[in-house]
């Protein structure tokens, strides 16, 4: 995600309709808070930077948008980027696996799920299972 916000803040350095303006991209952990001139700049750098994700492999719903602030001349957003799954969607995911009556077994580790099984056959067709729904 590093290399997505330094070509967008790029980008922005390069493009004619954001000279002279304060738009950017600030990292912040699993945070990155988008700083602009005016709330149009903002969804511009916005989809600047989701097209980079888009292009690096990286899934755009994993990234929650904060409300548009604006803070005197500056406005302001925070987007969030989730990692792992959440504790109530893994439970549906194993609930949905155990309902295919594959011999596998599949645990909540922490923010992930984990199948096992002993036929490769079994834990495919549970990868193709999650993946169709």
């Amino acid at each position: 995600m590093s290399n997505a916000v330094d070509q967008t803040n790029r980008e922005i350095q390069n493009r004619f309709d954001f000279k002279g303006t304060s738009a950017k991209v600030e990292p912040n952990g699993a945070e990155l808070k988008l700083q602009a001139d005016s709330e149009f700049q903002i969804k511009q750098v916005t989809d600047i930077l989701m097209q980079k994700m888009v292009n690096r492999g990286i899934d755009i719903d994993c990234v929650d948008a904060g409300k548009i602030v604006a803070d005197g001349k500056l406005v302001r957003q925070t987007l969030t980027a989730r990692e792992g799954i959440e504790k109530e969607i893994a439970k549906k995911i194993i609930k949905d696996i155990k309902e295919t009556k594959l011999k596998v077994q599949a645990s909540i580790q922490q923010d992930q799920v984990r199948v096992s099984g002993k036929k490769r056959d079994d834990l495919q067709a549970v990868i193709t299972y999650l993946k169709q729904a």
